[in-house]
């Protein structure tokens, strides 16, 4: 009997990368000529190598007509994927399956020769990525129209700026009408109307059902052109799944980096405030005249000393980075080598490109203090941090009642950030405020 075929069912997925590793080896010592690798080897040695693995047992899947967006901080293996994908290397171990015609947006202009005229290298770059002569020549027209390059056809690539050569090699890429749009930050050319071309044109392709792998540092360009997002982290896949959720662990990790960070760099500072306090005491027990230090972001007769400066959380953990809205408290610790009456403790916050925020003391806030000896602990608290997303210097001091003479001045010594919570407004002071309309 005569049986009519069954159709072959449609693939679903336009790349499926599976268990995808690829590793770099970084050389110790760098021997750039042939002689110096003939004398390493009679000497009996050679240059030794580092494994560096860029990508680690990735595996994910890319539906045709979807947008996936991939994040990660700088070395955490983007670039790498996407060049796998685009079959520019190849994965030590694992698969690439691409179904359609792919349109890499890697490196914009890679094959441009700056001696050929803009008209010559767009054929040149179209053959590159794919179309014949024919085909480049139907379009050349809009390619230069939506470039914005029309007069400058015939002008010698290497007299355009880095902008137009960027916007012409798009232009150019984006006429191959692929199936697969690979996108390396590649939307960052031209000024700010014709990357708001870029990101029309990319929508477009969205709507017109092509695949498109998105690889970007704004998050919010992410979540805006991605539905679902992977975060790599060190070459290995830590997130996987809608781009809120993908971009907020993104943040989450961010947060824990440079809280870890901070806190290395808090814990060196306040380690050297402890190794001058011990050379304050030698100095003292051999007789030695000496001042807290002569350094440029520290200064004081040393009679009280500030010996360590800690930033706390309300539920009392130690914290160097904070949201906007959140209590913050600064925990100063001194040591007195005498009754000092009536001393005043200060403190200022810059932001980290020199701005003045604020600089309390505990005169200006009639918090008078008797006197102190010994040691002791003054703190510094914020009920609301009224700081917006930033970097911020913590300086701490104590002087004299006139405020003239210092005892112990720490300047801008001590770091901490502000990040993104559920207040997100812009400028460097959240202002409660109301507003109303009618």
């Amino acid at each position: 009997m005569f049986q009519i075929p069954k159709p072959k069912k449609q693939e679903q997925d336009a790349i499926i990368v599976e268990n995808v590793s690829k590793r770099f080896r970084i050389p110790h010592e760098k021997n750039t000529r042939l002689f110096e690798h003939i004398v390493a080897r009679l000497k009996g040695s050679s240059s030794t190598y580092e494994e560096f693995w860029a990508v680690k047992d990735v595996s994910f899947r890319v539906k045709k007509g979807e947008t996936l967006g991939i994040i990660g901080e700088n070395g955490s293996g983007k670039s790498t994927i996407l060049k796998i994908i685009a079959g520019v290397l190849w994965p030590d171990s694992g698969s690439v399956k691409v179904n359609g015609r792919i349109a890499p947006f890697l490196e914009l202009g890679v094959g441009f020769q700056p001696e050929l005229t803009a008209e010559e290298n767009v054929y040149l770059y179209g053959s590159i990525m794919g179309m014949n002569r024919t085909q480049i020549k139907n379009k050349i027209d809009d390619i230069f129209d939506f470039a914005e390059l029309e007069r400058f056809r015939n002008a010698k690539l290497k007299n355009f700026s880095s902008g137009m050569y960027a916007r012409l090699a798009f232009s150019t890429a984006i006429s191959t009408d692929p199936d697969i749009i690979l996108i390396d930050e590649a939307l960052a050319v031209g000024d700010e109307a014709f990357q708001k071309k870029c990101f029309d044109k990319i929508n477009e392709f969205r709507g017109e059902g092509k695949t498109i792998v998105f690889v970007s540092h704004g998050m919010e360009a992410v979540k805006q052109l991605c539905e679902r997002s992977i975060l790599l982290n060190h070459g290995k896949m830590s997130s996987i799944g809608h781009s809120e959720k993908v971009v907020n662990d993104y943040h989450v990790d961010m947060h824990i980096k440079e809280e870890l960070s901070l806190k290395k760099q808090h814990e060196k500072m306040n380690e050297q405030v402890a190794v001058k306090e011990v050379l304050k005491e030698t100095a003292k027990s051999e007789k030695i005249e000496t001042q807290v230090t002569s350094a440029q972001d520290r200064w004081g007769s040393g009679t009280v000393e500030i010996t360590e400066v800690k930033f706390f959380a309300e539920d009392g953990s130690e914290r160097h980075v904070f949201k906007t809205g959140e209590p913050l408290i600064v925990q100063m610790r001194y040591f007195a080598r005498t009754k000092i009456e009536k001393p005043v403790f200060g403190i200022a916050i810059h932001r980290n490109d020199g701005v003045h925020i604020t600089g309390p003391n505990t005169k200006s806030h009639n918090n008078v203090i008797d006197s102190i000896e010994g040691e002791g602990i003054v703190r510094y608290i914020i009920d609301s941090l009224p700081l917006l997303k930033g970097t911020y210097l913590f300086t701490a001091a104590v002087y004299d009642f006139a405020c003239v003479n210092p005892y112990d001045h720490h300047e801008k010594r001590f770091t901490f950030k502000v990040v993104d919570g559920e207040i997100k407004d812009y400028g460097m002071l959240y202002i409660p405020c109301r507003w109303e309309y009618h």
